[in-house]
């Protein structure tokens, strides 16, 4: 359910594009309360979603390719290669054109799975808050795996959590055959419906991930991959604050819209975990 102010304000979903409603749809119904300082909230975090989806889609379709960290490129106009696989953005480069560049130029840049979330997130959060804050919060970007800058706030929940369009979730395949290491999982992100982008793979449903990493495993391995029961995304409530600089001083008691007394929250550096009790 969604709980806006504690209750006092009704919400509303007039206005919103098919997608924002089906989320929020999705949350209403849910047995776990949601809550949300105002129907403003509520509406930034639908409408980033969405542009998670949206992302993810154009990533899908920007030519850039799966690449291991050894094997790794890019667009050396706007990023450094460093000798790990990773991506430093250049001196003198706008965060916001070297995000951008991804999509532009897809077939300059050949990256793994991790990456290609992150680089989703920050394609998302730039259209939703816009150039300017991005490139204020965003600053001297690194590329690599699950770093990411501290800005975005990562949160992570474990266990009995419906996952939502926007999300990211993981794939794991436990018994994959060592000498196709790089299939031991998919990081993808939730789309609508059943469906999920995976860089790599593509979008399918998440029969068709589970079934394709089922083809990486050990001979004569019958344990299959499966879908992990754990949802990230960013901090919704903290992006929305800091767009628009606003005081985040209750950053730590809105770390996440789900009710905190039926579970565990832990804060490792800028990443924060929920475990559902």
């Amino acid at each position: 359910m969604i709980i806006i102010a504690g209750g006092s304000v009704p919400v509303d979903l007039y206005g919103m594009t098919p997608l924002e409603r089906e989320i929020a749809e999705q949350k209403i119904r849910s047995g776990t309360p949601f809550h949300y300082e105002s129907m403003k909230s509520l509406r930034f975090e639908l409408k980033l979603r969405e542009a998670i989806v949206d992302s993810s889609v154009a990533m899908q379709r920007s030519g850039a390719v799966f690449r291991s960290f050894k094997k790794s490129f890019c667009n050396e106009a706007y990023w450094i290669r460093t000798e790990n696989g990773a991506f430093q953005q250049r001196p003198f480069v706008r965060p916001a054109d070297a995000i951008r560049d991804i999509y532009v130029n897809g077939h300059l840049y050949g990256f793994e799975c991790a990456t290609a979330v992150i680089i989703v997130l920050y394609k998302a959060v730039l259209e939703t808050i816009g150039t300017a804050a991005f490139d204020r919060l965003f600053a001297n970007l690194y590329l690599y795996s699950w770093h990411h800058d501290s800005d975005l706030r990562l949160i992570t929940v474990y266990g009995k959590r419906l996952a939502f369009p926007g999300d990211i979730v993981y794939f794991k395949n436990p018994d994959v055959d060592p000498e196709m290491i790089h299939w031991q999982g998919e990081n993808a992100v939730k789309l609508n419906g059943d469906l999920y982008f995976g860089h790599g793979i593509g979008i399918m449903n998440a029969e068709g991930i589970i079934s394709r990493l089922n083809r990486y495993r050990k001979p004569g391995s019958t344990v299959s991959a499966y879908l992990l029961d754990e949802a990230t995304y960013p901090n919704f409530f903290y992006l929305q604050q800091a767009a628009s600089f606003r005081d985040f001083t209750e950053e730590i008691s809105m770390v996440s819209s789900i009710d905190d007394t039926e579970c565990i929250i832990a804060r490792i550096g800028c990443r924060t975990g929920i475990y559902a009790v």
